[in-house]
């Protein structure tokens, strides 16, 4: 869904998702996870916190604001998928397809993931690392264990390339960003039998990234030194997600924005943080957007009984609020 209200020389945009992960199994449940019970000044449900209410908290903020400001200085927009935790194919990346077509350039976008820690306010991501997966088969020749001179072993190669990938120096980090890593998340050489050499080997591995790289750097990077060990393979690459980064210093700063309207509520300011996964984020932001990422605590996300407190849901009202207020009002 993409709505817009109001006009003027710059656009802010929300933007969030009401798909869901699976409840899983639902005796783990003390309530209904699709039915949003009240237990214990908690909402309890799933997408109580990712984010559902993020989107609650949006359009009751936005009632709210235009109450007060029924001519906003600014156009507003919001930004809705039900496709963003899984591949997120014809979502977000769509809706910024049909943005782009129509000429529509965000100025600021608030996405409403849970980004809290401890209490909603007390975190603003402002920016999250690249990911990519791959997935990389090695060839040999298979033989007899006994007769290793007429064989290549398979995973003796994978070994060696996964030691070269190992080796690979990554940047360490800085203070806006966690450094980049590669890690490897399975690997698999086909059926056992005890007394045969393998004749290919499989793993897969995926890295999280800084802005410092963009994903040719690193495919190149990783096929190069691939190379260096075997040059029968083959390599594939799945699930790219680019990295974004709002800089805090930025010329009438979103970020600036937020931490007042937070300021105002809790009566301190927000740290700033890249960590987490992916988000949405990535689509919106671009040399002119500013985006941000403000939302109830993420403790529950993804679990049984995920839940998210009353006072947090209304107090993330209240900032949506306050900020439609600083750039709009």
């Amino acid at each position: 869904m993409i709505a817009s209200f109001g006009h003027g020389d710059k656009t802010l945009a929300f933007a969030g998702h009401t798909d869901v992960v699976p409840p899983g199994p639902l005796e783990q449940w003390l309530e209904d996870p699709f039915a949003a019970n009240i237990r214990d000044d908690k909402l309890i449900g799933r997408g109580a916190a990712d984010m559902k209410t993020g989107i609650a908290a949006m359009l009751a903020a936005t009632e709210r604001f235009l109450a007060r400001v029924p001519a906003p200085s600014c156009r507003l927009m919001w930004m809705i998928t039900s496709d963003e935790e899984g591949e997120a194919e014809y979502g977000s990346k769509v809706i910024k397809a049909v943005l782009d077509e129509q000429q529509v350039k965000l100025d600021y976008c608030i996405v409403g993931e849970p980004t809290a820690r401890m209490s909603t306010g007390d975190t603003i991501k402002t920016g999250r690392r690249g990911a990519i997966s791959a997935r990389l088969r090695v060839f040999g020749k298979q033989g007899h264990v006994a007769y290793p001179q007429y064989a290549d072993n398979a995973i003796h190669k994978m070994n060696r390339v996964v030691s070269t990938l190992n080796a690979l120096q990554w940047d360490e980090g800085s203070d806006d960003f966690p450094g980049t890593s590669l890690q490897i998340t399975h690997i698999n050489s086909g059926g056992f039998t005890d007394n045969i050499v393998p004749a290919q080997c499989d793993i897969c591995f995926n890295l999280r990234y800084s802005h410092r790289f963009n994903q040719t750097e690193l495919k190149t990077l990783i096929a190069d030194a691939v190379a260096t060990q075997t040059d029968d393979f083959e390599l594939e690459w799945e699930r790219p997600c680019e990295p974004y980064f709002t800089h805090p210093q930025k010329t009438d700063s979103l970020i600036g924005h937020a931490e007042q309207a937070i300021y105002k509520h809790t009566g301190v300011f927000p740290v700033l943080s890249t960590s987490g996964g992916t988000s949405d984020g990535r689509f919106f932001a671009d040399a002119d957007a500013q985006v941000i990422e403000l939302g109830v605590p993420n403790a529950s996300i993804h679990q049984a009984n995920e839940w998210v407190r009353l006072k947090d849901l209304s107090l993330l009202e209240n900032i949506y609020t306050s900020l439609l207020e600083n750039v709009a009002g």
